[in-house]
């Protein structure tokens, strides 16, 4: 017991030490010989943010050694911000689009005189994206400002100008803006104008105390309160000062409490046009009016905003709005299409939850499967299943062949693909749904099961949900049913990987002998024996090549390989995608009628009994609880061999 104290007393000694070794309190005077050693800690608001971005390091997905994400975003390596990596999945071109935007404000580009325009479909991580932002800001250094300023300013505003050219070139600077009123009244009365006095501290970011971090809800439109942006006169203090005082404002508007850092508009289209005016001067300008009669306020923040698409044409839709729309970058945020990133997405969004109870192997892989189906137009090229796998980077196999389609191409003639669907809030509350009913916990039937109770209770258009419910109760049914058999296979299979390598292996010296004209050398009697055709055949035959086909697919085999052992790679069953799936299909096939057997008797024989607990435990070892694996056997047994 006395030993956890201590621990704890130690955590919290070393934090309590963290936070006193960023605190920093002097005069103006000292604060300039801290620019002047380094002058990065006077940075604006927008590079204060994209180096948040960049300490955490940036790869791109050529590195990165993704050969899914390569096939999906094309010959162009797309780059890969670590800040975001672990919280953001499938939306890589956003994020890239993001850091763009505060690479060039942080030059002084346009665009740090442009608010941050988020838009997409509900769920897809506009809000998220926000929030990490904040965190970024809040776990960043803090900034030094006027101590006692309600905006916490940059001190070097105390300069006057017509000493700022001599001064940025002391330090190395650019020194923008200008006194907030109070700060100008406390210069003036308090100082008696000696700025170099003025006392400047240390200030942390932080969102729940309002410290550099402003939020925007939508607002009534009956009663869109300005003050809400740019604070407000306390009315307390009149009977003291008058109106022209700087002592009565309050300045804790969104735009005085975001300076140095960022304020966020939530919903940003709810908002009647007139109130968002304000926009305008903050971005273009960097000034808001201050409250009553006291002039202009200096503004230093990224403006940030978001919306769905619809809210967005809406907005875009009346000319009247032009002049905010010329100062905004749109950067769409939509939906993920890649089935491998959006088990990623619920794996972490399950992790912050306090479900602990067990999920069954593929489970996520199937709900997710639904998520991107929704997502998808068709197309005429391929079924929206084939493209999914494509999307995911995986090789189709048709007639023996790889099925040759270009994802840019499929990506370039669905212009709005991802923008709409099935959010990933809606697979969570079916999986929660699932989970909190099933305290032996989940697995793809009833993963699938909940999704089609909630389709059927959703308010959705007929269409709509007449498409969602024929995804889930055909395509996924037969998807889940070619998972689940080679599954079941794999535990039936004593050494798979060995097997299928061995039959690789055999294919091989078979198909090489067939092409060559000569003869097999036996691998363990050394006797000279023709080409087995029977056992081609049969290994051909499990992905439809028949007849004259069998020739050339046996050629192409025996190119492919040689052209791999050339480039020095190590060749294996999965080395070439067409044969590779026709030897799973061959060893399927030969376990088949005994795993029927097994699975549907109601009453087993000694050695069937055995086989049934061996496979039973086959399936444990590769995930799944006792729970799961005899659900999804007599679900194989009830769907995969039917008499």
């Amino acid at each position: 017991m006395a030993e956890g104290k201590k621990k704890f007393a130690e955590i919290i000694e070393k934090d309590r030490a963290q936070q006193t070794s960023t605190d920093w309190r002097g005069t103006f005077i000292e604060y300039l010989e801290r620019v002047k050693q380094d002058p990065t800690i006077a940075k604006l608001a927008h590079a204060r943010l994209y180096k948040v971005l960049m300490d955490k390091g940036v790869s791109d997905t050529t590195e990165a050694g993704d050969s899914k994400a390569a096939q999906f975003f094309g010959d162009e390596p797309i780059k890969i911000y670590n800040f975001f990596k672990d919280e953001f999945f499938g939306i890589e071109p956003t994020i890239a689009q993001i850091a763009r935007y505060f690479h060039s404000a942080a030059l002084q580009g346009e665009e740090s005189r442009q608010v941050l325009y988020l838009m997409g479909p509900v769920g897809a991580g506009k809000s998220s994206l926000m929030e990490s932002l904040q965190r970024g800001l809040e776990q960043s250094s803090p900034v030094y400002a006027i101590e006692g300023c309600p905006m916490a300013e940059e001190p070097l505003h105390l300069i006057p100008r017509n000493l700022r050219k001599e001064f940025e070139k002391m330090l190395d600077v650019h020194i923008e803006g200008q006194l907030c009123p109070v700060c100008r009244y406390r210069l003036k009365e308090e100082f008696k104008g000696r700025y170099e006095d003025v006392p400047v501290c240390t200030v942390a970011f932080s969102k729940h105390e309002r410290r550099g971090i402003g939020i925007v809800p939508p607002v009534d439109p009956n009663n869109q309160d300005t003050s809400v942006l740019i604070g407000s006169e306390d009315i307390s203090k009149l009977d003291m000062y008058s109106e022209g005082d700087p002592r009565v404002l309050d300045l804790n508007g969104a735009f005085n409490v975001g300076n140095r850092g960022m304020v966020e508009f939530i919903e940003v289209f709810k908002n009647e046009a007139e109130y968002l005016h304000t926009m305008i001067t903050v971005t273009q300008e960097k000034f808001i009016p201050a409250p009553g009669r006291h002039g202009t306020v200096y503004i230093d923040a990224v403006v940030a905003a978001h919306s769905n698409e619809a809210e967005w044409q809406k907005f875009r839709g009346d000319h009247t709005n032009e002049a905010i729309l010329d100062r905004i970058v749109v950067v769409k945020v939509p939906y993920n299409l890649r089935l491998s990133e959006e088990v990623k997405i619920y794996q972490k969004m399950l992790q912050y939850s306090d479900f602990r109870e067990h999920i069954a192997p593929h489970t996520l892989e199937i709900v997710s499967m639904f998520a991107i189906l929704t997502r998808l137009e068709p197309t005429a090229k391929c079924d929206l299943m084939t493209k999914l796998r494509l999307y995911d980077g995986k090789e189709v196999i048709e007639k023996g062949k790889t099925l040759k389609i270009n994802v840019r191409e499929l990506k370039d003639e669905a212009r709005r693909e991802a923008m709409f669907g099935i959010s990933t809030r809606f697979i969570m509350k079916a999986l929660d749904n699932a989970l909190a009913d099933s305290p032996e916990g989940i697995n793809p039937i009833n993963g699938r099961e909940a999704l089609i109770n909630m389709v059927k209770a959703a308010d959705l258009s007929d269409d709509a949900r007449k498409q969602y419910l024929e995804f889930l109760q055909d395509t996924l049914h037969k998807a889940y049913l070619e998972i689940l058999e080679k599954e079941i296979t794999k535990a039936f299979v004593y050494s798979f990987e060995e097997q299928a390598d061995a039959l690789f292996q055999n294919y091989l010296d078979h198909a090489e002998a067939y092409v060559n004209k000569t003869r097999v050398r036996d691998r363990n009697t050394g006797e000279e024996l023709q080409p087995d055709e029977g056992f081609l055949k049969s290994v051909e035959e499990q992905i439809a090549i028949i007849g004259s086909a069998a020739d050339g697919f046996r050629q192409e085999v025996m190119a492919y390989l040689w052209a791999a052992t050339r480039r020095g790679t190590k060749v294996s069953h999965q080395s070439y995608e067409p044969l590779k799936e026709a030897i799973e299909k061959k060893l399927m096939s030969s376990v088949r009628d005994m795993s029927r057997v097994i699975t549907k008797a109601r009453t087993r024989d000694e050695e069937q009994a055995k086989k049934y607990t061996d496979l039973l435990q086959a399936l444990i070892e590769r995930g799944y609880n006792e729970y799961s694996a005899e659900v999804v056997l007599r679900y194989a047994a009830n769907n995969l061999w039917k008499d």
